[in-house]
């Protein structure tokens, strides 16, 4: 799933790329992507792209007093296409497209932006606002990662009883950071990811805000200037242990642990973070059972 430095490196990749652009045919690919009918789709057609912003893990274009909004759940991704098939793509097939926005560029170009979404669970969604503010997503966000203050994130652990591994990616808690980057961030604080968020010792809160401001601004920078094309490379390249299960700790060298739970699985380090223990396993604890 694309987290905070991914897409505020789409963001700006929006800026850099189709500000400046008017947009052309808005072509909907998958109905169940779109969320919102009033402003339709269509609205976007024939306006100025003026901006583009972030807000957690939610992207969005500003078209002369609209935004196109979308949050692209964990399959979704943007690619930017100079040269789009110019037919509109048959709704509810077999493409993992769901959107695409075509653009009349000053410098006479007609590319495009396509939204598209492997696997079949399709969770993709897609919004047309006037304010952001009116998609109940980030409505409900909690401070951005990067713009909360250590005494803020103190106050905010403390507010809720919880293991930090389900606090870090509670977006209403903290907006931004998902199952990759709390990974990172526990690691790199040498914190255990079932740590409970209410008896967290204060130089623990401290050292859990340090290692996230450094894990995301180290992924924003190394982001920064990427095509969306190979953001999702820089993103795994840059993993210490996070899908890297069965490999050696890149810090002490001990073999990197999983955590599988629901649908989801997440890793870590026992000799960093759990003085050497092993988290229970639920999906083996069910499989010995």
């Amino acid at each position: 799933m694309p987290e905070l430095p991914e897409v505020e490196a789409l963001a700006q990749f929006l800026r850099d790329h189709a500000v400046g652009a008017v947009v052309g045919r808005v072509d909907v690919a998958a109905l169940s992507a779109v969320k919102t009918f009033d402003p339709p789709v269509t609205a976007l057609s024939g306006r100025d792209v003026t901006g583009a912003g972030r807000w957690g893990k939610f992207l969005g274009m500003e078209c002369a007093g609209l935004w196109l909004i979308t949050h692209l759940s964990r399959g979704g991704w943007l690619r930017w296409v100079d040269e789009p098939n110019p037919l509109p793509p048959k709704p509810g097939g077999k493409s993992p497209l769901a959107l695409r926005v075509h653009f009349f560029t000053p410098e006479g170009a007609t590319p495009s932006i396509d939204l598209t979404e492997a696997g079949t669970k399709k969770r993709l969604a897609v919004y047309v606002v006037e304010d952001p503010k009116l998609v109940p997503g980030i409505a409900r966000l909690g401070p951005d990662a990067l713009a909360v203050t250590e005494d803020e994130f103190a106050e905010l652990l403390s507010s809720t009883s919880q293991r930090l591994k389900t606090a870090l990616v509670d977006q209403t808690l903290i907006a931004g950071i998902g199952n990759a980057y709390s990974d990172e961030i526990l690691h790199t604080a040498k914190i255990s990811p079932f740590a409970n968020t209410k008896t967290l010792p204060a130089d623990k809160v401290s050292q859990l805000y340090t290692a996230m401001r450094e894990v995301l601004l180290d992924a924003v920078r190394r982001s920064a200037g990427q095509d969306a094309a190979r953001l999702k490379g820089e993103k795994r390249s840059g993993m210490r242990v996070h899908a890297r299960t069965g490999e050696k700790c890149p810090v002490c060298g001990d073999i990197v642990r999983e955590v599988s739970y629901a649908e989801r699985s997440f890793q870590y380090c026992a000799t960093c973070q759990t003085g050497g223990k092993v988290l229970a396993d639920r999906r083996m604890s069910r499989l010995l059972k």
